[in-house]
């Protein structure tokens, strides 16, 4: 029989084959997918709705009523996992198969937050002294990308407490 708490797993493990596909995909061909600001955006939708998703079939799994706890931890074990396995895929991309490209990306990086800080009028001093703290900062290492995904947990139980308040439902009372 199938739980909630199964519902929210099989969906997590859903997203983070989906997040990791899409990552070996740019990967395989495109890596300057990674630094455009539209695949972040469709990602974190992705997350979302899928956490909505799970969420809405745990509601069905309990005939339609379910607690403000229930709808949380439907939403927060699917998103946990699914980063959790989006996060394992850039780790071994990034530190164990291809390091080169990790600095690469963070090159590439600090090339794109000079151009807009020059497009939105920063003074050369500041950009200097914003690219030299920048440069200190390595996204790929296991440390940030472990710092990345409690950062986006965290995220994500806020969105969470949210679809929690719209998918609880008390049980009727006779």
């Amino acid at each position: 029989m199938l739980t909630p708490k199964k519902n929210a797993i099989n969906h997590g493990t859903m997203l983070g084959l989906m997040l990791g596909l899409s990552t070996t995909l740019m990967y395989a061909l495109n890596t300057e997918l990674f630094t455009k600001w539209w695949i972040g955006t469709l990602s974190l939708l992705l997350v979302i709705a899928m956490g909505i998703i799970s969420t809405a079939k745990s509601k069905g799994i309990l005939s339609g009523v379910m607690t403000f706890k229930e709808a949380f931890t439907s939403y927060f074990i699917t998103t946990a996992v699914g980063l959790a396995i989006s996060t394992a895929v850039g780790i071994l991309i990034f530190t164990i198969i291809d390091p080169d490209l990790a600095t690469y990306l963070n090159e590439r990086s600090l090339e794109i937050a000079q151009e807009m800080m020059i497009r939105f009028g920063a003074p050369p001093e500041e950009i200097e002294k914003q690219i030299a703290n920048l440069s200190q900062v390595d996204n790929f290492s296991i440390a940030s990308q472990a710092k990345s995904y409690v950062s986006l947990l965290i995220f994500h139980s806020v969105l969470g407490l949210l679809v929690g308040l719209i998918f609880k439902k008390a049980a009727p009372t006779d």
